[in-house]
């Protein structure tokens, strides 16, 4: 006899083998891709605005990709597969963030790429109920709102899927001839008729009853045309017999449409999938689907596809359909616009309110620019005008319209707020003659608008794409860098200043190019922070940092790095798991890790930044404030945000012998730190009289070329050793 928890196992042993059964009867898995369900996934990530869909098939040990959409994966173990929590779900399974999941932070799909961290999914159920996949949408930034309606229309997406997968299966059917074909016909939620070699009736489902009005034993018998409409019978018996033969002939033949009459004499404009069976009599079923209802739900889908949900708006792609049009034999302006100052009032009062405000913003547009113009949401904050016929004249007159519109203050929440806008302009067909080059050359206008000013315009020049192609070529340069192993870290040693003992070493990032040799940061790292490889250059740089610590602690066991942060690394919202990963994969103890972090981070955003700081210092990591001094906000940044260490700027630690005024700055910040009880780094000492006036003034810390300049990992190990003339304190 089982015991209780044998009887549960082979229960559940039996519910997955009937899984298994009802998922063979779909023949999916290793089939041939189907063009209908690559649309399908596509239209899942345009409605559900994220970059990334894909359609799973969970089978007996693996989780196989059917479809995918904006990213490359491949089979993965049921265990290392979200879709495996999707399928345990009765209904749509949403996650804002991966990363803050335990459960799910471990996938590979987390942890490599793509880095998923948002994700939802809605499960495929068969119609015995059994779940047989999911079609999933995802992106690698967390969501947080992802709505009813977005949820809804990835609902409608997967019965669009499970549509197109009964139609699969039924057609799969006929192969095994009809009575496999009317058993798995007879539970099919699709309108399924069979019909033998003289077209006479032999099978109609419940659904078909639904469908057209007449109970099954009215039509048994019947020849097919007897649903045919009198005028049509003819025409459309010889379309059909087209039809089967065709089928037969190839089973991938295309789907054919008719007209059908239902029982109360309406008509239905119906699409037949054919069938041929394999039995002796050579018959046929055909899969029935109502091509206006269905249209109607596909059209809604495409319609949300095409609007901004937010704003009503068109959104970019649907725009950019109608800028080809207009730009094909016309002439008009493209104007880009950015509202300045947008994230700032959405990060204090909240995303309800960013988004009354973009409402409104979107419906000025709309009243100045009247019919003649097409107005778009291009992204968050990023809006799309174009008129047509337009002079450069007009066009300046345009902008400054467009200027006025945004002096005027917005009211949201009972709070008066102030947008500024900058404005790209790209003129048709001067500037392009089609909408791609006129939107790219729109963006170079907008981009140098956001560079020189908060409020303007600037019309496009050809320079401007000099300037961009300068950019993307060290763009390109940066990421085979990454790609090829050019970069590697430089240490340079930190010492106590009574003794000069090591207490550790800051990790300075070099690059090794293969045709300019080693380049210091000021050579690249100011394109890398604006770039999009910020963030996986850091944490290339945080693991490799950790690695190197562990080693070179072999030598001194006190030794800690300190490491640089991009901002990127926190707008990611990942950047403590990856400091806990690097310290747990390599062994270190939380005080062998400084993080550095600059006044410019601290000013993307405070609840971003400040939550992870406080986490990390609070699991005994140091923090360190780099360039303290030379912002413009330290002191209230000081108050809020958690560091355990200033650094004093070079700037100020080059004249503090001679300039009095530097001496006064060093001291307060020394001051500082002793009041908040912070240690404190004097940066850049290259004399020893620097060293003697920094000690005077109370600093006991500090490094620069006095002691050691910035060295590979192995000549750093080197200099460690070097027992006699520094030591670890």
């Amino acid at each position: 006899m089982l015991g209780p928890s044998e009887g549960r196992f082979t229960s559940a042993a039996l519910r997955e083998a009937d899984r298994i059964g009802a998922l063979e009867e779909y023949r999916i898995i290793g089939s041939p891709p189907d063009p209908d369900i690559d649309r399908i996934v596509k239209l899942a990530a345009r409605v559900c605005r994220v970059p990334m869909a894909a359609l799973f098939i969970v089978g007996r040990d693996r989780v196989h990709i059917k479809s995918q959409h904006g990213v490359e994966l491949g089979d993965l173990p049921r265990h290392e597969s979200i879709c495996t929590y999707t399928n345990a779900q009765d209904a749509l399974f949403c996650v804002p963030d991966t990363v803050a999941e335990p459960h799910l932070a471990g996938s590979a799909v987390v942890r490599n790429s793509p880095s998923i961290r948002f994700y939802a999914g809605v499960p495929l159920v068969a119609p015995s109920g059994h779940k047989i996949g999911a079609i999933c949408v995802f992106d690698t930034k967390p969501w947080s709102r992802f709505c009813t309606k977005d949820r809804k229309a990835l609902e409608d997406v997967a019965a669009l899927v499970m549509e197109r997968l009964e139609m699969r299966r039924v057609h799969a059917a006929s192969d095994d001839g009809n009575l496999r074909f009317e058993r798995i016909a007879s539970t099919s939620p699709n309108a399924i008729v069979c019909a033998d070699a003289l077209g006479a009736i032999t099978f109609w489902n419940k659904s078909a009853e639904t469908m057209m009005g007449y109970a099954a034993h009215e039509v048994l018998g019947q020849p097919v045309s007897f649903v045919f409409p009198d005028r049509l019978r003819r025409a459309q018996s010889a379309k059909l017999g087209r039809a089967v033969r065709k089928t037969a002939a190839d089973p991938s033949a295309p789907r054919a449409g008719f007209i059908v009459r239902h029982r109360d004499g309406t008509e239905l404009e119906l699409e037949m999938t054919l069938s041929v069976t394999r039995d002796h009599d050579a018959g046929f079923g055909a899969v029935l689907r109502d091509i206006s209802i269905a249209r109607q739900g596909e059209h809604r889908l495409y319609a949300r596809a095409e609007l901004d949900p937010l704003t009503g708006l068109p959104n970019r792609c649907r725009f950019l359909t109608a800028l080809r049009q207009l730009t094909a034999n016309g002439t008009g302006a493209l104007f880009q616009l950015d509202l300045s100052g947008f994230k700032d009032i959405n990060d204090s009062l909240g995303h309800a309110a960013g988004d009354q405000l973009l409402t409104q913003a979107a419906a000025r547009l709309a009243t100045l620019t009247g019919a003649k113009a097409k107005v778009s949401r291009f992204g968050a904050d990023e809006f799309a005008v174009y008129w047509p016929d337009l002079s450069a004249s007009e066009a300046s007159s345009k902008a400054e319209d467009l200027l006025s519109l945004f002096d005027i203050p917005f009211l949201v929440d009972a709070e008066i707020v102030y947008l500024g806008v900058n404005i790209g302009i790209a003129r048709c067909p001067d500037d392009g003659t089609d909408a791609e080059e006129l939107t790219a050359n729109a963006n170079l206008a907008l981009e140098r608008a956001k560079a020189t000013r908060r409020r303007g315009y600037e019309f496009f020049k050809p320079e401007m794409r000099q300037v961009v192609i300068a950019r993307r070529t060290i763009e390109s340069e940066l990421r085979q860098a990454l790609a090829a192993s050019q970069f590697e870290l430089f240490y340079q040693p930190q010492v106590t200043l009574n003794d000069t003992s090591i207490i550790g070493a800051e990790a300075l990032l070099r690059w090794r190019h293969p045709t300019r040799g080693l380049l210091a940061p000021g050579a690249f790292l100011s394109q890398l922070e604006k770039g999009p490889l910020a963030a996986d250059v850091g944490n290339w740089v945080l693991r490799t940092a950790c690695k190197q610590a562990a080693l070179l602690r072999t030598l001194h066991p006190n030794f800690r790095v300190a490491v640089n942060l991009f901002g990127a690394q926190f707008d990611a919202g990942d950047l403590m798991y990856r400091v806990e990963d690097a310290l747990l994969t390599y062994k270190l103890p939380p005080e062998a890790l400084e993080l550095e972090i600059t006044e410019n981070i601290m000013l993307r955003g405070e609840h971003a930044i400040v939550v992870p700081l406080r986490e990390m210092l609070s699991r005994g990591i140091s923090i360190a404030f780099d360039d303290y001094g030379t912002g413009f906000a330290s002191l209230n940044l000081l108050k809020r945000f958690p560091v355990s260490r200033l650094k004093i700027d070079r700037s100020f630690v080059r004249d503090v012998c001679a300039d009095e005024e530097d001496a006064a700055i060093v001291q307060a910040i020394i001051y500082l730190g002793r009041c908040f009880k912070l240690n404190v780094t004097a940066e850049g000492i290259e004399t020893e009289e620097q060293a003697k006036t920094l000690r005077m003034l109370g600093c006991t810390e500090g490094q620069g070329y006095l002691y050691a300049e910035p060295l590979p990992a192995a000549a750093l190990a080197n200099y460690l050793c070097r027992g006699d003339a520094r030591t670890v304190a």
